[in-house]
């Protein structure tokens, strides 16, 4: 069975297009308040840009872009941190153990679970 594609709707579109600029921009690896203020300038072009959005969806725009920008888990060291500073994923492990949190356990297709304590 095969799904037909929905029709994007302008907030989709402009969601995507958050995306793009933020990935060709390299948003990603400036200082939190040059991201803020990229971030703040680029909503209001994609406000004029798509005048249908309503001030929610611009605002919902906005609160997806900064989510993006800021990933759940961060990924290793960031530019000007030495290697030793990185967390490693062991270690957040342990932690969460200490914290008595219940150990995370690693499941692959057709496999018994293995905890990772």
């Amino acid at each position: 069975m095969s799904r037909g594609r929905q029709k994007q709707t302008t907030l989709d579109l402009a969601r995507d297009e958050l995306f793009s600029h933020i990935q060709r921009c390299g948003v990603l690896d400036a200082e939190d308040t040059e991201r803020k203020e990229w971030m703040s300038d680029t909503v209001e072009y994609l406000r004029e840009r798509y005048p249908a959005l309503s001030d929610v969806e611009v605002g919902e725009l906005e609160a997806i872009g900064h989510r993006y920008c800021q990933p759940a888990i961060p990924f290793g060291a960031s530019a000007g941190e030495s290697p030793e500073a990185a967390v490693s994923e062991e270690e957040v492990t342990q932690a969460a153990v200490s914290e008595g949190e219940a150990p995370q356990v690693a499941v692959s297709e057709g496999e018994a679970p293995q905890t990772t304590d």
